[in-house]
């Protein structure tokens, strides 16, 4: 059974740089890609960054220059580095598995495993 658990949220200023982290079990992590959502109050689950089994990412733009996604195959985790964070910033964030490891992904459809979420909340 395939299983995300994220970590690393919590509550943080604005302008801090907090790193969450995706752990991954049950499954080939080599050869998926994986993405980052964050969804806030009362809003839909947005894209936020996705990273190929190349090491290739996409950001959204609202994140892009601030947040760096990666990936450890030996360690089957993703991290999502944040940094110069804004209240704009505060949501769940949402770590997904993508069995097509080779393209880019940025419908929540794309995704077949969903971890549970950490809260991020920025205060300001």
């Amino acid at each position: 059974q395939v299983h995300l658990v994220e970590s690393g949220g919590g509550l943080v200023q604005a302008g801090g740089s907090p790193r969450l982290s995706c752990e991954v079990s049950g499954t080939d992590f080599s050869a998926k890609s994986f993405g980052w959502y964050r969804q806030a109050p009362g809003k839909e689950r947005d894209f936020v960054a996705n990273i190929l089994t190349t090491k290739s990412a996409m950001y959204a733009e609202s994140v892009k220059d601030r947040f760096i996604i990666s990936r450890d195959n030996a360690k089957n985790t993703v991290y999502l580095q944040m940094n110069s964070l804004k209240p704009e910033d505060t949501a769940v964030y949402y770590c997904a598995a993508n069995p097509d490891g080779f393209t880019i992904a940025t419908m929540t459809s794309d995704y077949d495993y969903w971890g549970q979420g950490t809260q991020v909340t920025v205060s300001s």
